[in-house]
């Protein structure tokens, strides 16, 4: 395991599922498997004595015990730098509004390829989520056409200089790259990045993504698509 390797769990009571998984993404260049998990109970208690967390975890949605939307909201309480991504025979998109605002950053039908597979997890460990085109149709109709602009105390309105890095962060920008692209430093980037998480209340990048549509700070349109 090298400091650049995206380290990964599995969550799934289907053992095919989870040793097929685990066999590919293991010979995967960068990816680092860390353990894998037969439901929510095993998966923190790995958690809750593991030296190193997981960047991303694979989680199924129906499962005995808890299902995947209960698991995800305890990660986004008790670990929420877990990027979580569901991968579910379950799949449907229009349950995608629902699992953006649980906290899930990318939400799969189980019948994906694994090679597509490995380029979202990489998408989702780089910029915190995954939209497939589709699903932005779906998003886009969830939206009410005249969804009201929120009236926000003077102190609460963000900055010329937020909703460019907002704007940025929706076109799946780093605090690296936005600093170049705004001349300033990434570490001042990052500032911008914790200032719009306090003044829009949003908990992921998913959730910035959600407020700049609604707050039409940026159009779906013009969202890149993998």
């Amino acid at each position: 395991m090298t400091e650049s390797d995206i380290l990964i769990a599995i969550t799934d009571d289907d053992a095919l599922i989870v040793s097929l998984l685990e066999g590919y993404l293991g010979n995967c260049p960068g990816i680092k498997v860390l353990f894998t998990a037969n439901g929510g109970s095993q998966l923190f208690s790995h958690l809750a004595g593991a030296d190193v967390l997981p960047n991303v975890l694979l989680l199924d949605l129906r499962m005995d015990g808890m299902d995947g939307i209960e698991i995800t909201q305890h990660i986004k309480n008790l670990y929420p730098s877990i990027k979580v991504i569901v991968v579910s025979s379950h799949y449907q998109k229009t349950f995608m509004g629902f699992m953006l605002k649980t906290g899930v950053s990318a939400f799969l039908p189980k019948g994906i390829s694994p090679v597509q597979l490995t380029d979202v997890i990489r998408t989702v460990y780089k910029q915190g989520y995954y939209f497939k085109e589709d699903q932005l149709d779906v998003l886009r109709e969830q939206i009410p056409a005249k969804s009201p602009k929120p009236v926000l105390q003077e102190e609460e309105l963000l900055s010329e200089r937020e909703i460019e890095v907002l704007r940025l962060i929706c076109q799946q920008k780093t605090a690296k790259e936005i600093g170049e692209e705004l001349f300033i430093t990434q570490r001042t980037a990052e500032g911008h990045k914790n200032n719009l998480f306090a003044k829009t209340g949003a908990k992921n990048i998913a959730g910035l993504v959600i407020y700049a549509i609604q707050n039409r700070h940026i159009k779906v349109e013009e969202l890149p698509l993998i």
